[in-house]
Order: C-alpha cells, then structure tokens, then sequence
C-alpha cells in the first residue's frame, strides 16, 4: 500500500505540473486570436463608407468570418482561469472575457439587419435581371413566330454562306426555323442556369451570413454569461 501511494503521488503532481504549464499558453494563444481580431476588424473599420451597400456585405462577410477565432480565443482564456483558480468566479480576466463576449455579441447583432437588407437587395437585382431575360427570351419567341422576320433572317442565312446556293425558299424557312429554336433554347438554358447561380448566392448569404450571425450572437451571449457565472 506504501508503495502504491508513493508511485501515485508523483503521476499526480506531474498531472499538476503540466496543467500549470499549459493553461498559460492557452490563456495567451487566446488572448492573441482576439487581438488578430480586434486588429483585423480595426482595418476594415479604417476604411469604412457604411453608406456603400457593398461595404456593408464585406463588413458582415469578414465578421461572420473571424468571429470564430475571436470566440476560441474567449474560450480558451476562459478554460486557463477555470483550470488555474477552479474555486474562484469573478476575477479580472473574466470580467474581461465577460466585456468582450459582449461586445463581439452587440457586433453580431448589429450586422444582422445588414445581412438581412443585402439578402433583399441581391434577391432584387437577380429577379430584375431574370425579368429582363425572360422578356428578351418572349420577344424572340414572338419574332419566332412572325413569318416575314422568319423569312429576312432566310435570306441572310444565305448571304452569309451558311446555305448551300441552290437552296429554295422551304430550305432558308427550315434553316431560319433551327437557328431560331436553338437561340431560344440557349437562352432558355442561360436563363435556367442565372435562376440557379441566384438562388446559391441567395441561400449562401442566408446561412452564411444572417444565421451564422445569428448562432455566433447567441454563443458570445452564453459565454459572457458563462465566463461571469
């Protein structure tokens, strides 16, 4: 039994030891992902023209984007002061961590409204061109259907060498008819592949942009919370 206790007690300091060295580094690998996020953010606020719609969308791209690493570094001071003071609940770094959790949680909320009027505003801009198209591809299809245009379009098929000269009147009609219905199938096929590349883009700005905002919001609340109780 002596000898087991004498073979325990070292493990068990050797386990202490360890964590002493390590919650330092992780208190200070934390602290400089937030400090490479306060920086990155302090440029992109250096440049701000928040009356610019486009500046609007990067403000919400990059914040979406490295509020992660700002949350890890929270998180990883928070889990340093918990391994190093288990006992003890409101002391100065969390108070700290407390102050930024908030701040980058009243940051995600402020962006959300951004997001959601840039979802709006890119979902406008794509239909007002989808509309355009589909008009452009309904005039074609009237013109399609009108004999004479049928007819000119013949004869400048013929002009242009893409007939044969003995060709009659029915073969410049049935060349005009196929080059007519494969420009309406293109455009048609355009038209089908603007209504994907919108709704990608849509949906792409709505879950990585307004939701994650939204997620990132509500995890900076639990951690200020959690960091203070």
């Amino acid at each position: 039994m002596i000898t087991f206790w004498h073979r325990a007690l070292p493990a068990s300091e050797l386990g202490s030891s360890s964590a002493g060295r390590l919650t330092p580094l992780m208190r200070w690998l934390g602290l400089t992902l937030v400090i490479l996020l306060l920086l990155q953010m302090v440029v992109l606020l250096g440049a701000s023209d928040w009356a610019s719609a486009e500046f609007q969308q990067v403000m919400v791209q990059r914040l979406v984007t490295l509020s992660p690493m700002g949350f890890i570094g929270l998180l990883l001071m928070l889990i340093s002061s918990r391994l190093d003071h288990p006992g003890e609940a409101k002391l100065p770094i969390r108070w700290l961590i407390c102050a930024f959790s908030s701040l980058f949680a009243i940051a995600m909320i402020a962006v959300i409204p951004m997001a959601i009027s840039g979802n709006q505003a890119l979902a406008g801009q794509a239909n007002q061109t989808l509309k355009q198209r589909r008009d452009q591809l309904e005039e074609a299809r009237r013109q399609a259907q009108n004999p004479e245009a049928l007819k000119v379009l013949g004869d400048q098929l013929a002009q242009a060498g893409q007939l044969p000269a003995t060709a009659t009147d029915a073969d410049q009609q049935k060349a005009a008819n196929d080059f007519v219905a494969g420009q309406l199938t293109q455009m048609d096929q355009q038209i089908q592949q603007m209504e994907r590349q919108r709704n990608l883009a849509v949906n792409q700005r709505r879950f990585g942009g307004t939701l994650s905002a939204v997620v990132l919001a509500v995890s900076f609340v639990l951690l200020a919370l959690t960091a203070v109780l």
